[in-house]
């Protein structure tokens, strides 16, 4: 570092922070140009010389807004002098007429005097409040943790659920939060308190953990616990009780039944006036018009026979079921509805895309917390094969140019297919990555693999690797899905595997610029 005084001076008269000095008497001693930046009816810094701390206080009330006087002009100048007080840290924020907020630090030297910093934290200010405003209109309970593990702010539900009013939160450290809320009996637990307290505590110190927490009053809440970018870490509580949630779908379900059977049956025509535009195609289309035959006559007929076979049992035995027997066969008639709107959908979806009348709504997107959410997806799942679902390897920042809803699914049907195919207590792998104004996107497993001779075939549509009967998970569109919308966002997509040693899935997009 220089020691050249004139140079030093430069230094500081350059700096964006006004820097003010004042000896023991509270006599200003030194002032850089920036605070004539900041108060811009105050004299020129270098007049300011000699006055007295007070006094200068009380030449900037004409710019000092109202809200900052509102005790009167005596308790603001001492509010202000209160700061050249030994050990009085806290930094004391002034509103001004304008608008804008100055941040004021002060620091007693060894000499009796003291140093005052003066920073413009207008625009830091107005994110904070809108942040607050936007948690505080969520109906989700949120709280925000610095990087101490110390909470900064949340929205009155949280406090609600903490038990303690919001003021008395900030600056307590997140396990002393959950510490008090345990044991003031409010949770229903199934473990003893420290136990609860210390799994509690592994999941949030993750990059990401989801867990389910209950309430003595019968209430649960999903709690959703992430890292943010700067160190700190972001908890949202979710009410999942829906109390209702039984008595209305069966509600529902029964009124649906007719509309259902009128569906599948309409559904059916589109499928039969779909296959005879593809026995017109070329030679290509000819194949994928018997591979739709067979699929249909497998896959698409099997829901078809559940939806039409279990509404006919619920009307015909109405009288004679018990609650539990409908919402089991309500189910069924669910899940086969959802397989068959999934491949209706994918079909039409593909059909659109050949026609060049599918609309892409691109944003920017962060891609590795796209992976993120999709892995929440599939942890139960995963689990109960014993399979990991392991994004370490997805960091948060990296942007793509894409369609939200369109990269979402594309993201999760490669999950689907990773964790469907891999064996009980194997591994799948997601990883983000940035390359020559591209992102990618990899979902990989340690599964059985795909025969090299299947690789290409399979990204066709309508086709399955290995054996049909011991493959097919659904109509073989899924994949060529993936490929279409990643050549509609002007990207593309691979896929590498080598049998009995795992498969690998890479989706290539444009970054945001």
């Amino acid at each position: 570092m220089s020691s050249d005084p004139v140079q030093l001076l430069d230094g500081l008269h350059a700096l964006r922070v006004a820097v003010t000095t004042f000896d023991a008497q509270a006599r200003l001693t030194f002032a850089n140009a920036h605070l004539n930046h900041l108060y811009r009816l105050l004299p020129p810094y270098h007049q300011l010389i000699g006055h007295t701390y007070d006094e200068i206080i009380r030449m900037e009330l004409p710019e000092i807004a109202p809200a900052s006087l509102k005790d009167g002009i005596e308790a603001f100048v001492d509010l202000r002098m209160g700061q050249l007080a030994p050990r009085a840290w806290a930094p004391l924020d002034v509103r001004l007429l304008d608008g804008r907020i100055l941040e004021i630090k002060a620091r007693r030297d060894g000499h009796g005097g003291a140093i005052l910093l003066w920073t413009d934290v207008t625009h830091e200010r107005h994110q904070f409040s809108r942040l607050e405003e936007a948690i505080r209109l969520s109906a989700d309970a949120f709280a925000f943790y610095d990087n101490r593990d110390c909470f900064v702010t949340g929205n009155d539900l949280y406090a609600v659920l903490a038990g303690t009013p919001l003021v008395a939160l900030r600056g307590r450290s997140f396990e002393s939060i959950i510490t008090e809320i345990v044991h003031s009996g409010r949770l229903t637990i199934d473990v003893a308190p420290e136990d609860w307290i210390a799994r509690r505590l592994r999941g949030h110190r993750q990059q990401s953990s989801a867990d389910t927490l209950l309430t003595v009053d019968g209430k649960a809440f999903l709690v959703r616990d992430c890292a943010t970018p700067d160190g700190g870490r972001a908890v949202v509580f979710t009410d999942i009780t829906e109390k209702t949630r039984a008595e209305d779908a069966l509600a529902k379900t029964q009124r649906a039944l007719e509309h259902t059977r009128h569906e599948a049956a309409r559904q059916t025509g589109y499928l039969s006036d779909l296959t005879m535009r593809l026995d017109q195609a070329s030679a290509e289309a000819d194949n994928a018009k018997t591979m739709l035959l067979r699929t249909m006559s497998h896959e698409l007929k099997t829901p078809l026979n559940a939806i039409l076979g279990f509404s006919d049992l619920m009307a015909t035995l109405a009288d004679n079921m018990g609650p539990d027997q409908i919402r089991e066969y309500a189910g069924l008639i669910h899940q086969g509805g959802t397989n068959l709107f999934k491949m209706l959908n994918q079909i039409m979806d593909l059909t659109k895309i050949s026609a060049g009348r599918y609309d892409l709504k691109k944003l920017p997107l962060d891609a590795g917390s796209m992976l993120w959410l999709a892995r929440e997806n599939y942890v139960t799942k995963a689990s109960a094969k014993h399979i990991i679902i392991d994004a370490d390897a997805c960091p948060v920042g990296l942007m793509a140019m894409a369609d939200e809803s369109v990269l979402s699914a594309m993201v999760n049907a490669l999950i689907d297919n990773a964790v469907t195919f891999t064996q009980r207590g194997g591994r799948v792998e997601l990883a983000a990555a940035s390359t020559n104004g591209m992102v990618t996107l990899t979902v990989s497993d340690n599964g059985p693999g795909v025969a090299a001779s299947d690789l290409s075939r399979i990204l066709q549509p309508f086709e399955h690797a290995g054996k049909v009967a011991d493959h097919a998970k659904g109509a073989g569109l899924g994949l060529t899905l993936v490929r279409a919308f990643a050549e509609l966002h002007g990207g593309q997509f691979e896929v590498e595997s080598v049998a009995g040693e795992g498969f690998k899935a890479v989706i290539t997009l444009p970054a945001a610029s």
